[in-house]
């Protein structure tokens, strides 16, 4: 919405090439996406598990394919509320591409083995500014990412150890659009502890937010997108606002698909779930989205989602009485027609991809705009009906509550902390010259750079961007836990 000069100032300006004509065809916006598309950190998201190993089988989703399944949800929301907003004008118009770059990039920050790895490599930086995935992308898309060579440095790093580097070097509003969480995550763990004293977080790790190395940017991006003008709350962009939705869509059904493909859960595993999860689900939907929702309304919930597949297999009579004898009949092929409905849903693709396409297209057709805010149109909001949000919600903590939670789920976060954890200290290791262990270029960084803090860092991010197999091969090599060569390079 409203999208001016400024929105489109990089942290550098590009050079014209004489050699080549100006690209009029092309918008700020899609030249993001080219250049994120285009980087090494976005095709090793395919290397990334989304919720199971993807070694198991090919069917799993990974970050890359989660991401772009995203993308084309964020995307399809643009295009509905530019058309409800059509009477509006061009200036309330809502870019696409920007919440497709949004979308595309948002996991772009996950470390090996997800939010388990997060877990580890924040307890390993808590004293050097933390860790966390949302922060890491920041940080990916303004530095880390090679995509501009800064004058009289080597590797972006000048003389005296100062970090020029500026990353896919990206418009503002689209560095903008993946700042989920307006919050400098505290650089250490005292403050951190001085913080959950006050009531500011909720525990000690992780904390979403940007790194404090990133605050000046965020503090660029801020003032180009508002233009200087004042607002109230915290700060998200209209689309990052639906990158988000469309995350949580994704997330609640395709994890969901991943279940029943993999055999791990069905529906009726998912209709007879065990009170203590369907307590702990009521509690944080609850929580989430501040409204009343109780154990009943779970239950309540769950029929009304797979109502379509799991109806009465014949009607009842006008007068809806059945004799005792009728009765014992009717329960019986409910369920014998429910497990052959649940069978049916979890093995037959056709039945899986109806039932992941209505709750997709239902949610899509139930976002909506909330508040448009006339001072900063960029800070407007959108919201997800409040059924739908509900819906949402419900599916995304059944399947952490029942999957990600379950012990072989569990065995993935023992081994990461062992995996990412022994990686990091023998990297870290000064005696026995752990740096030499690191790739080239993130060694001479790492020898250019000047303080402990700062060389950690360096450690932190080369491991962030390890794929899973990638982590588990150099683990290997280490440990002498897999024959892999030890002639074979990093």
């Amino acid at each position: 919405m409203y999208y001016s000069a400024k929105d489109a100032q990089r942290l550098q300006p590009i050079k014209p090439d004489p050699r080549f004509s100006e690209e009029k065809y092309r918008t700020p916006w899609r030249r993001d996406c080219g250049r994120l598309i285009h980087s090494p950190s976005f095709r090793r998201l395919q290397g990334k598990s989304q919720l199971f190993p993807q070694q198991e089988t090919d069917f799993f989703r990974n970050r890359l394919t989660h991401s772009l399944e995203v993308a084309q949800i964020a995307k399809s929301i643009a295009i509905k509320l530019n058309s409800d907003l059509e009477n509006d004008g061009e200036d309330y118009r809502i870019e696409p591409d920007i919440v497709e770059f949004a979308a595309l990039a948002h996991d772009l920050g996950h470390p090996p083995f997800g939010h388990f790895g997060e877990e580890v490599l924040d307890a390993k930086m808590i004293d050097f500014g933390g860790f966390e995935g949302n922060a890491q992308t920041l940080l990916l898309i303004t530095r880390l990412e090679k995509r501009r060579l800064i004058e009289n440095t080597d590797l972006g790093i000048d003389r005296n150890g100062k970090d020029q580097r500026i990353g896919l070097d990206l418009t503002c509003r689209s560095i903008a659009s993946i700042l989920k969480y307006d919050c400098e995550i505290p650089f250490n763990k005292n403050k951190r502890q001085q913080l959950l004293n006050a009531g500011g977080i909720e525990k000690i790790s992780p904390i979403k937010g940007y790194y404090k190395t990133e605050t000046q940017i965020v503090k660029l991006i801020k003032n180009n997108i508002c233009n200087g003008k004042k607002y109230k709350g915290p700060f998200k962009t209209i689309e990052c606002q639906i990158m988000d939705i469309a995350d949580d869509i994704a997330y609640s059904t395709y994890d969901l698909e991943d279940c029943f493909k993999a055999g791990f859960t069905t529906p009726l595993g998912i209709i007879g779930i065990d009170k203590v999860i369907i307590k702990k689900v009521a509690e944080k939907v609850k929580k989430k989205l501040r409204i009343r929702f109780s154990h009943n309304d779970v239950l309540e919930r769950i029929y009304n989602i797979f109502s379509d597949y799991f109806g009465p297999p014949y009607a009842l009579d006008k007068k809806g009485k059945l004799s005792q004898k009728e009765l014992a009949s009717f329960h019986f092929f409910s369920m014998r027609f429910a497990n052959f409905m649940s069978t049916i849903l979890r093995e037959n693709g056709y039945f899986r991809t109806d039932f992941t396409s209505k709750l997709v297209g239902r949610a899509i057709r139930n976002v909506s705009i909330d508040k448009i805010n006339r001072s900063v149109p960029a800070l407007s909001t959108v919201q997800l009906e409040k059924e739908t949000a509900v819906n949402v919600e419900l599916l995304k903590h059944i399947v952490y509550e029942s999957q990600i939670l379950s012990p072989k789920v569990q065995i993935i976060a023992f081994r990461t902390e062992e995996i990412i954890g022994d990686i990091f200290d023998a990297v870290s290791n000064k005696k026995r010259k752990g740096r030499t262990l690191l790739p080239k270029d993130f060694r001479k960084i790492y020898e250019t750079v000047k303080g402990n803090k700062d060389k950690k860092r360096v450690i932190c991010d080369f491991i962030a961007s390890m794929t899973d197999r990638y982590a588990l091969e150099f683990y290997g090599r280490l440990t002498s836990e897999n024959p892999q060569t030890i002639f074979k390079p990093f």
